[in-house]
């Protein structure tokens, strides 16, 4: 099968295209055939250092999040799921290829009428944008900062923030994402890339309720110091190079909780079917911006590496 290598760990340019043995499905296992493979941050970050929290040493094929169709059941598996369309993680490795074996019960339907590659987009950020969400609580007239707002998972929190009734406040770092978020229905836009940034929210908004920091660092203590006393804080990326250094006794200081979700395995299951049903109705809409055929997958995590990549940004294996 057609599929793309992890020779080693370093830049993009270790992304290999070349062959590799058919998978067959074991006991308890299904083949899925892979129409498209999602790509996120988190995958860059592996495969230059090995960070995150995937395992495996080069060469290995990587991806951790595919959708496609069931094409084999292995024994003691029904039948019947040949055919399906799914969406599914892999643990980690396997997905920038045409076929990858899973366990039975990792696949996850596809809702009637929902576009295949639409369900693979929300594999990832449909739940963490729903997770963090629900843990913030958040409330009708809540001001809520949305950092990242032009990335796959911000642009998910953006209409569920709106959804809620609160606030939206959208931070993106740039003139390109900056005037994709205007052309949207969001009350507030700043370029967190200028000075003034802080200044002009709250000049909007006077102060916030919530902040969801998907950049991290510096960005992320400006944000923290723009929460009113019962704000809440929960970090999801950091698109900035570092994860958000606020200290615990500083939060508590100010009456800010830091909040830092945990989810069960179930959950997170629960969580994308929730996304998947709630996108196939209309309600939730992920923006696929970016789209490259498997063998260039070296240029696709370059172009997310350099941060000018706004939405999602998907592998089109088939």
């Amino acid at each position: 099968m057609r599929a793309v290598w992890l020779r080693e760990f370093g830049g993009p340019e270790v992304l290999v295209p070349g062959p590799a043995p058919d998978p067959e499905p074991g006991p308890g296992q299904v083949l899925v055939e892979v129409a498209h493979a999602n790509l996120t941050f988190v995958e860059t970050m592996f495969r230059a250092t090995g960070f995150g929290p995937f395992t495996g040493e080069p060469p290995l094929i990587p991806g951790n999040g595919v959708g496609g169709t069931i094409g084999a059941v292995g024994p003691g598996v029904d039948p019947a799921l040949v055919g399906r369309l799914v969406v599914t993680g892999t643990g980690g490795t396997g997905g920038y290829a045409e076929r990858v074996v899973v366990d039975q019960h990792a696949p996850i339907p596809v809702p009637p009428g929902l576009p295949l590659d639409t369900a693979v987009a929300l594999l990832a950020d449909g739940r963490t944008a729903l997770m963090l969400a629900r843990a913030a609580g958040l409330r009708a007239g809540d001001r809520v900062l949305v950092e990242a707002a032009a990335g796959g998972v911000g642009t998910l929190l953006v209409q569920l923030v709106a959804r809620a009734g609160a606030t939206v406040v959208a931070a993106a770092g740039g003139p390109t994402k900056v005037n994709l978020l205007r052309a949207a229905p969001i009350d507030v836009v700043v370029d967190y890339r200028q000075p003034d940034w802080a200044g002009r929210v709250r000049a909007a908004v006077d102060a916030l309720d919530v902040v969801f920091d998907g950049v991290g660092g510096t960005i992320a203590r400006e944000a923290f110091d723009l929460l009113d006393p019962g704000g809440r804080m929960l970090s999801f990326g950091l698109a900035g190079g570092a994860w958000a250094d606020v200290p615990a006794d500083v939060a508590a200081a100010r009456g800010v909780t830091l909040l830092r979700p945990r989810p069960r395995p179930d959950e997170l299951r629960a969580l994308t079917e929730e996304a998947l049903a709630m996108a196939a109705a209309g309600r939730l809409r992920p923006l696929i911006a970016q789209r490259f055929p498997l063998e260039r997958a070296a240029e696709a995590h370059a172009a997310i590496q350099s941060r000018s990549t706004v939405g999602k940004t998907l592998l089109d294996v088939r």
